[in-house]
């Protein structure tokens, strides 16, 4: 199992008027926590647009359980659970409080597609390599 964690603050202009984050922003959220998670692999979404690849996102729900306030400092946790094969991999997305309590779950499908053909593609063998420690079955 990837786990990776970032921190993001919650800005005046993220929250409405009840001064709750407004529910759209937690996409924003969650792609942070995708981009942080990418980049602690040693890869940017620039750098796998230049291996031909790129990466739409197919599917994403999400699961409010408790709200984000101005000023919060909020903990994206980015969860691979398993390793991805061939054209799709998922992430689970936790968004936590500074008290550390569970405000939102959500889980981000993206497609590996070849940038020219816009077909679609496997991961590509650097990130295996990269993620292959975080998966290797101990004995």
């Amino acid at each position: 199992m990837y786990v990776s964690t970032t921190q993001v603050r919650v800005r005046y202009a993220e929250t409405d008027q009840m001064n709750v984050v407004y529910h759209g922003n937690y996409a924003q959220f969650f792609e942070v926590g995708r981009g942080d998670a990418i980049r602690e692999l040693g890869f940017t979404y620039k750098d796998l647009e230049a291996m031909g690849i790129i990466m739409p996102i197919v599917e994403m729900n999400c699961k409010f359980i408790r709200p984000a306030h101005y000023d919060d400092l909020l903990t994206i946790k980015t969860i691979l659970t398993e390793m991805p094969s061939g054209h799709r991999i998922q992430f689970h997305q936790e968004v936590y409080n500074e008290s550390g309590k569970l405000l939102t779950m959500g889980k981000v499908v993206l497609y590996f597609i070849n940038a020219q053909t816009r077909e679609r593609s496997t991961i590509p063998d650097a990130w295996v390599q990269q993620l292959a420690p975080f998966f290797a079955s101990t004995p």
